[in-house]
């Protein structure tokens, strides 16, 4: 059963979460990867966390998912701009990744390249938007798209909002 039957079945999941390396060698990461195999139901992969530069959750998640082990892919708004954000879930799809994870991402002054300037084209609710707008076949301008992708999709909340503050959060992460 996959991860999105699952939770909507309610049945009781497991998600472990494996960081991507910092640089090429991935023998460390597809030893963990292979030792909770067949006892998590999905492996979360983080983008860019910390804003510390690492291999790309994409990359990640699909040789994670030809090893048989169901990825949740993480896209973060402050990496990219909204070409880029659409691009990588379009490119996730026929990789077979159906677990997308989105959320506002890390400035990049708190990490290992404190010169980089963040982008943030998209907040959030955007990136949600553009999600919703793929599912539906088209990109964020209206324009048609050939062939459209179908993601199980999870988003951030902002562990700092209090009171009315999270309601109003949660009330627009599910209107989108």
């Amino acid at each position: 059963m996959a991860f999105k039957e699952k939770l909507e079945s309610r049945t009781f999941v497991v998600v472990a979460e494996l960081q991507p390396p910092k640089g090429t060698d991935l023998s460390e990461l597809l030893d963990h990867a292979d030792r909770l195999k067949g006892r998590v139901t999905a492996v979360n992969v983080p983008d860019l966390q910390n804003a510390i530069l690492r291999m790309g959750s994409l990359s990640v998640c699909a040789l994670l998912k030809t090893r048989g082990i169901e990825p949740i892919f993480n896209l973060a708004c402050s990496n990219r701009n909204r070409l880029a954000l659409q691009s990588d879930l379009l490119s996730a799809s026929p990789l077979g990744i159906e677990n997308v994870f989105l959320l506002q991402g890390d400035a990049p002054s708190l990490g290992d390249h404190f010169e980089a300037r963040p982008v943030f084209d998209l907040d959030l609710m955007g990136l949600l938007r553009a999600v919703k707008k793929l599912h539906e076949g088209t990109d964020l301008m209206g324009n048609e798209l050939h062939g459209k992708p179908t993601f199980c999709v999870g988003a951030q909340v902002n562990p700092d909002a209090r009171g009315e503050d999270l309601d109003l959060e949660v009330r627009g992460w599910r209107r989108r």
